[in-house]
C-alpha cells in the first residue's frame, strides 16, 4: 500500500512538471533579458537611414513567428501578405527570424522571403537588421538564390498590456 502511494505521488508531480512545461513552453527567456513577445519596429534603409514603415512581429513561444508591415499593400506593385515563420536565438543570444511573404493574386509575382535578426537593447528594447529577397513565382524562397530587395535597420519595443 505504501508502496503504490510512493507512485502515486511521484506520477502526480511528473504529470504536472509536464502540464507546466505544454502551457507555458521552454527556452521562452534565454538568461540575456530576450524572451518570446510582440514588438513595435520602426524600420529604415540601411542606406540612406530613411523611414520605411512600421512592423508588429510576434515572436511565439513555440519559436513561430508572425509579422505585419505598414509597407505591404502598397509599395509594391502587387500587394503582399503578412508574414509566417519561425524564430531561434544562438548561443550568443542572437535572435534570428525567417519569415515568407506571398504576393496576391495567387503568388503571380512571386514570394518575399524577411530574415530578420534581433540583438536584445535595454530591457524591453529591441534593435536589429532586416534582409528582403524576392522569389520568382517557381523558385524555393527557403533556398539560395532570389533577387534582393534591399537591407533595412530597425529599432524597437515589446509591445505590454497595462
Amino acid at each position: 500500500m505504501k508502496h503504490n502511494c510512493v507512485l502515486s505521488v511521484l506520477a502526480i508531480c511528473v504529470l504536472t512538471l509536464g502540464t507546466s512545461t505544454m502551457l507555458h513552453g521552454q527556452n521562452q527567456n534565454q538568461g540575456n533579458g530576450f524572451s518570446s513577445g510582440t514588438f513595435f519596429l520602426t524600420i529604415n534603409d540601411a542606406t540612406t537611414g530613411a523611414f520605411v514603415s512600421h512592423t508588429v512581429i510576434t515572436l511565439h513561444g513555440d519559436h513561430t513567428a508572425s509579422a505585419i508591415d505598414s509597407g505591404q499593400e502598397g509599395q509594391f506593385p502587387v500587394p503582399f501578405s503578412s508574414q509566417l515563420g519561425a524564430w531561434s536565438q544562438s548561443p550568443s543570444g542572437v535572435v534570428n527570424v525567417k519569415t515568407l511573404d506571398f504576393s496576391f493574386p495567387f503568388a503571380t509575382q512571386g514570394s518575399a522571403r524577411v530574415d530578420y535578426k534581433f540583438n536584445a537593447g535595454l530591457p524591453g528594447q529591441v534593435q536589429g537588421s532586416i534582409v528582403l529577397t524576392i522569389f520568382a513565382p517557381d523558385a524555393d524562397p527557403l533556398g539560395n538564390g532570389g533577387t534582393p530587395g534591399g537591407t533595412f535597420n530597425f529599432t524597437g519595443e515589446k509591445v505590454t498590456a497595462p
